[in-house]
C-alpha cells in the first residue's frame, strides 16, 4: 500500500497545471478595456527612454511593390509599423490593439486593407501568444477582430490579391499546450465568417504558405510537428511535411510522400517554402536527424569523444591527447592525465564525466551534431523532390532550426534564392553553392526578407536586430533601427548622479546608458549613442557595486555570468562549476545574481542550488542543496533558480524561487533551508520572490503559468517568512505574471508587470490601477524602482524601457480624499532664454512643464494662476477625465492680464522673441473654480 500511495503522490505532483480554455483570450482583453476605463493612472504617461539603436526581433515585412519606400514591419512582441520613407522614420500602428505579439501580417496594397495574425510562429522561449487575426481598412487607425481567437501563434497569411475579402491563413496553434485549432483556414468574406479546410492532429501545425505568384489557386503549405515544455522542446516529427491546394485553399493533399524525395521520419523539423511559379518551388528543411559519426585520424579530443567512451577506450586513450584535452578546456591544474586515470580506475569518476563537466547547455545549441537545414527544389509543382547542394550547410541552423525556416526565391530569376538562420546567403545557381551577404552592420538570425519584383538588388531583411536595406543584391546594407523596439528581459539602476540605466535584451547583449539620455538622430553626426553596448549574446540579469559603479556583474544565458571592470575593461568569468564527477550544476536560461545589499562584495548566483560568493565571484560555497524537484529528461535545463532575494533588514534571511514552483526561505544565511510553497499553485515557475521593503516578516511571490499556456495572475504575500499566503491577484486580468516591486515610501503601493501591461495598486490589492497612455499592452518582464532619485524604471520585452516618476502615484491616497486636486510641483529655476528664437527661422525655447491633475470623476472646470499680488495671470478652462492626467502649461502670462500684473507689482514685463511673457520669479498660487488647490514656485 505504500508503494501505491507514493506514485499517487508523486503523480500529482507532476500534474501539469491546466491551460486557459479558449474564450479566455476574448474575456481577458474585455477586462483590460475595463481596467483602463476605470483607471487612476490610465492617463498618466510614461518616458520612453530607449534605445532604438538595438532592436527587438522582426517576424514579417510587407511592402508596397509600386512605392517601396512604404512598408509594414512587424515585430515578434512590438506591435506592427508603418514607414513612408524607406525606414527613415516609423510610425506604430497597433498601439490602439489589444495586444503588440505578431506572427505574421499581409497587407492588400490596392485597398490598403491590413490582417494581423497574432502570436509569433518562432515557438521561442518568449514567443507570446496572441488573440487570432485583426484586420483594419483604414491604416491601423481602428482594429477589429475577425475570428481565430484560440489559435494562439499564426504561422502564415495570404491574401488573394484580386480580391482583399478572400484570405488564407495558417494555424501553428498552442505553444505548449494541446489544442484542436491548428490547420488551414480561409475566408471568403473579409473574416466575417471562417472555415477550417486543412484540419491536422495535434501537436501539428501550420508554419508557412506560400502561392504560386501568377496563380492564386495553387498553394503549398509546411506542416510542423513539434511539442514544447518548459524542460524539453522537440522541433520534429512525422507530422512534418508538405500540403498542395489547386483550388484556391478549399482542399489540401500531402505531396511530400516518401517517393516524393521529399525527407521523410522523425527528424523533420520546420519546413520554409517559396514558389516561383504553379510548377517551380523551393522549400528548406530542418532536418533533426543525427548526422553519421565520422571515422577519422584521432589528433585531439572531444566532449562528445568522453560521452559513450568505455573504460577500455579511456585507457587506450594516449596520455599526451588526454593531457591536451585536459589543457584545451581549461580544466583545473590539480586534474592531470595521470589523476584522471587514477580516479577512473578507482571507480570515483567514469570517462563520461569528463564530458559531463564541460556540459554548457548554450555550448549544446550549436554542438549538437544534427544534419542541419536542407534545401529542395521541385520543378513539377512538388511531385518530385531533389536536394539542391552537397554536403552539409554547416552554421547555418545549428541545433535551433525550429528559429528560423524560411526561403525565398527572387520573382524574376528561378535561380536566385535566399536562405538564413545565423547567417543571410544567397544562391544564383539554384541552391548548388551558396555565399554569405550578411554584413557588419546586418544583425545575425534573420526572421524575413522582401525582394523588389522591379529590382532584385533591392532588398529588405528583418532580423532579431531590426531591418536592414540593400541597393546592391546584399553587398552592402542600410540599417534603419529607428523604433525603440528592444526586447529587454531585465532593467536596473545604478547610483551614478545621473544615475545609469542598464537592460539585458534578447540576442542583443547588455546596454547601458544615463537616466536622461533621449533618443535623437544626432548621434549619427557625432558619432556615438548615448546607449553602449557592454555584453553580447543574450543579455540577463545586471549588478552593479554601488561603492564602485565600473564594477557590473552581468552575462548571457544560461548562467554565464562575468565580473566586468569597466574602467580597466577586465573580464572575468565567474559561473560556477562542479566538481568532477558530481552531477553537474543546472543554469537557468536567465539565471538569478544578487549582490548583497549589506556588503557589496557579497554575490549570490542560483543553479539548482543557491552559491555565494565573499569575494566578488572569485571563489564560491554552495550554500544550499538542490532546492527543486530535480532534473527532467530533455533537452533545456530544467529544476533550476529563477529568483533570489536577500532581506535589507538582516543578512543572510534569505528566499530562493525555482522553475518548478518551489519557494524556499532560509534566516541563517543558507545553514537551512524551509520549502514553503506547498500550499501554493504546483509546478509554476516562481517568476519573481521579493522581500518588503518595510516589515521584515513580509514577502511576496508571483507565479508564472505562460510555460503552460495558463495565463492566470499568480500573486501572493506572507506576513510569517512564507509559513501562509495570501491572493493579491483579484482584480487582474488574464495575464502571466513576471514581476511585482514594493514601493519604497509606502507599503500599500505595489507595481506589477505582467505579459500585457504595468500596473499599480495603492491598497495593497484591493483594487488595481493600469497604465495606458503612451503604453502599450506590452509584456513587461522587468521593473526596477531608483529610490533616490524616485523613478520606476520599466523593461518591456517589445519597446524598450520606459521611465515614471513616481510621485503622483505616491500622493494618489492623499488625492484621492478630494475632488479635484493637484500634484505639488517642484520648483521651477527661472530661464531667462524662454521664448527666446537663436535663429530666425529656429523654433522658440519653451519650458517643459505640466501639472499633474486629479479627478475623482469627470468635471469641467476652471484653473487659473493667480500671483502674490492676486492678480490673475493665466486660465483654461479644461475637461478632466477621472483619475491622473497632465495638463501642459508652458507658464506664459494672458495678454489681457500683463497691463495689470506690471502696474500690481511695479515692474514692465517684455515680451520674448516668440510674442509670449513668461512668468517672473516668484510664488503663484493654483486655483481651481476660484477655490486654492496648490502652489508654484519659479526660483
Amino acid at each position: 500500500m505504500k508503494n501505491y500511495l507514493f506514485i499517487f503522490a508523486v503523480a500529482i505532483g507532476f500534474a501539469q497545471p491546466p491551460a486557459n480554455p479558449a474564450e479566455s483570450a476574448l474575456e481577458s482583453t474585455q477586462t483590460l478595456d475595463s481596467l483602463v476605463s476605470q483607471s487612476l493612472v490610465a492617463k498618466l504617461p510614461l518616458t520612453n527612454i530607449g534605445p532604438s539603436v538595438m532592436s527587438g526581433r522582426v517576424t514579417d515585412l510587407d511592402v508596397n511593390p509600386n512605392t517601396p519606400h512604404e512598408f509594414y514591419v512587424g515585430y515578434a512582441s512590438g506591435g506592427l509599423w508603418y514607414t513612408n520613407n524607406n525606414g527613415t522614420t516609423f510610425s506604430p500602428v497597433m498601439d490602439n490593439s489589444p495586444t503588440q505579439n505578431i506572427g505574421d501580417i499581409a497587407v492588400h496594397w490596392p485597398s490598403h486593407t491590413i490582417y494581423v495574425g497574432t502570436g509569433e510562429n518562432n515557438s521561442s522561449r518568449s514567443s507570446y501568444a496572441g488573440i487570432g487575426i485583426l484586420k483594419s481598412t483604414d491604416k491601423g487607425a481602428s482594429w477589429q477582430h475577425i475570428g481565430l481567437a484560440d489559435s494562439h501563434h499564426i504561422g502564415k497569411i495570404e491574401i488573394n490579391p484580386n480580391d482583399p475579402n478572400e484570405v488564407i491563413v495558417g494555424v501553428t496553434g498552442h505553444l505548449y499546450s494541446s489544442d484542436s485549432t491548428r490547420g488551414i483556414y480561409k475566408t471568403t468574406d473579409g473574416g466575417v465568417s471562417w472555415i477550417q479546410t486543412l484540419s491536422l492532429e495535434d501537436p501539428v501545425g501550420i508554419i508557412e504558405i506560400s502561392v504560386a505568384p501568377d496563380n492564386f489557386g495553387v498553394q503549398y503549405a509546411a506542416a510542423w510537428e513539434k511539442e514544447r515544455k518548459a524542460w524539453d522542446f522537440e522541433g520534429s516529427g512525422t507530422g512534418s511535411g508538405i500540403y498542395k491546394s489547386t483550388d484556391a485553399g478549399a482542399t489540401w493533399q500531402r505531396i511530400s510522400s516518401e517517393n516524393s524525395g521529399f525527407p521523410q521520419g522523425e527528424g523533420v523539423g520546420r519546413i520554409g517554402l517559396a514558389a516561383y511559379d504553379t510548377k517551380t518551388i523551393y522549400a528548406i528543411v530542418d532536418n533533426q536527424d543525427r548526422r553519421p559519426s565520422e571515422r577519422k585520424a584521432v589528433s585531439s579530443l572531444t566532449k562528445q569523444d568522453f560521452e559513450t567512451m568505455s573504460l577500455e577506450g579511456f585507457f587506450a586513450v594516449d596520455k599526451k591527447l588526454l593531457s591536451k584535452f585536459l589543457k584545451d578546456n581549461n580544466f583545473p591544474k590539480e586534474h592531470t592525465a595521470e589523476s584522471i586515470r587514477d580516479a577512473v580506475r578507482d571507480g570515483k569518476v567514469k570517462p563520461s564525466d569528463l564530458a559531463l563537466y564541460l556540459s554548457n547547455a548554450n555550448n549544446d545549441l550549436f554542438d549538437t551534431p544534427v544534419v542541419g537545414a536542407q534545401v529542395f527544389r521541385s520543378n513539377d509543382g512538388g511531385r518530385t523532390w531533389t536536394q539542391t547542394h552537397d554536403g552539409y550547410l554547416d552554421d547555418l541552423y545549428y541545433s535551433y532550426g525550429y528559429y528560423f525556416g524560411m526561403i525565398h526565391v527572387t520573382p524574376t530569376d528561378a535561380d536566385r534564392i535566399y536562405i538564413y538562420g545565423v547567417p543571410l546567403l544567397t544562391s544564383t545557381d539554384g541552391g548548388q553553392e551558396f555565399s554569405s551577404i550578411d554584413a557588419p552592420n546586418a544583425h545575425v538570425d534573420h526572421h524575413a526578407l522582401w525582394i523588389n519584383p522591379s529590382n532584385p538588388e533591392h532588398l529588405i531583411n528583418g532580423n532579431d536586430g531590426g531591418v536592414n536595406i540593400s541597393y546592391d543584391g546584399g553587398q552592402n546594407w542600410i540599417k534603419n533601427n529607428q523604433p525603440s523596439v528592444g526586447q529587454f528581459y531585465t532593467v536596473y539602476a545604478d547610483q551614478q548622479s545621473p544615475y545609469h540605466v542598464y537592460g539585458g535584451l534578447q540576442d542583443n547583449g547588455v546596454w547601458e546608458a544615463p537616466h536622461t539620455s533621449r533618443e535623437n538622430v544626432a548621434w549619427q553626426q557625432y558619432g556615438h549613442n548615448n546607449w553602449t553596448n557592454i555584453m553580447g549574446g543574450d543579455g540577463m540579469q545586471i549588478q552593479v557595486d554601488q561603492n564602485h559603479t565600473d564594477i557590473v556583474y552581468t552575462g548571457y544565458q544560461f548562467g554565464n555570468y562575468f565580473r566586468i571592470n569597466r574602467e580597466t575593461n577586465q573580464r572575468i568569468y565567474i559561473q560556477p562549476k562542479h566538481k568532477l564527477g558530481e552531477a553537474p550544476l543546472r543554469f537557468n536560461w536567465q539565471t538569478p545574481i544578487l549582490l548583497s545589499p549589506h556588503n557589496n562584495d557579497i554575490l549570490y548566483l542560483g543553479s539548482n542550488k543557491l552559491h555565494r560568493s565573499l569575494n566578488r565571484g572569485d571563489d564560491w560555497n554552495t550554500i544550499s542543496e538542490d532546492l527543486t524537484s530535480g532534473a527532467k529528461e530533455g533537452n533545456v535545463p530544467y529544476g533550476t533558480l529563477t529568483a533570489i532575494d536577500e532581506s535589507r533588514f538582516q543578512f543572510g534571511q534569505l528566499v530562493v524561487g525555482s522553475d518548478d514552483g518551489h519557494i524556499h526561505v532560509s534566516t541563517d544565511s543558507g545553514s537551512t533551508w524551509q520549502r514553503t510553497s506547498d500550499d501554493l499553485p504546483q509546478q509554476l515557475w516562481v517568476s519573481r520572490v521579493q522581500f518588503s521593503k518595510h516589515f521584515p516578516s513580509r514577502v511576496y511571490a508571483t507565479l508564472n503559468g505562460y510555460r503552460w499556456d495558463n495565463f492566470t495572475p499568480y500573486l501572493y504575500v506572507s506576513d510569517d517568512l512564507g509559513q501562509s499566503w495570501r491572493s493579491l491577484a483579484q482584480g487582474l486580468p488574464l495575464s502571466p505574471i513576471n514581476v511585482i516591486r514594493e514601493d519604497h515610501t509606502n507599503a500599500d503601493i505595489l507595481y506589477v508587470g505582467t505579459d500585457n501591461g504595468l500596473f499599480v495598486t495603492i491598497d495593497r490589492g484591493l483594487s488595481w490601477q493600469m497604465f495606458d497612455k503612451d503604453f502599450p499592452r506590452v509584456a513587461v518582464h522587468d521593473l526596477f524602482i531608483q529610490e533616490r532619485d524616485n523613478d520606476l524604471l520599466i523593461g518591456t520585452h517589445g519597446r524598450s524601457i520606459y521611465k515614471l516618476e513616481l510621485e503622483a502615484v505616491q500622493s494618489l491616497n492623499n488625492l484621492v480624499l478630494r475632488p479635484v486636486a493637484v500634484v505639488a510641483p517642484e520648483p521651477i529655476k527661472h530661464v531667462k532664454n524662454w521664448g527666446r528664437k537663436y535663429r530666425v527661422w529656429s523654433e522658440a525655447v519653451s519650458p517643459d512643464f505640466s501639472w499633474i491633475f486629479y479627478a475623482a470623476k469627470p468635471v469641467h472646470g476652471t484653473w487659473q494662476l493667480m500671483s502674490d499680488q492676486d492678480v490673475i495671470v493665466y486660465e483654461e478652462d479644461i475637461e478632466l477625465a477621472t483619475g491622473l492626467q497632465t495638463i501642459p502649461y508652458d507658464l506664459n502670462l494672458i495678454q489681457e492680464q500683463i497691463k495689470k500684473y506690471n502696474r500690481r507689482h511695479k515692474t514692465k514685463l517684455e515680451a520674448a522673441d516668440d510674442g509670449k511673457t513668461y512668468l517672473p520669479k516668484g510664488s503663484y498660487t493654483l486655483l481651481w473654480n476660484d477655490s486654492k488647490i496648490s502652489t508654484l514656485t519659479i526660483e
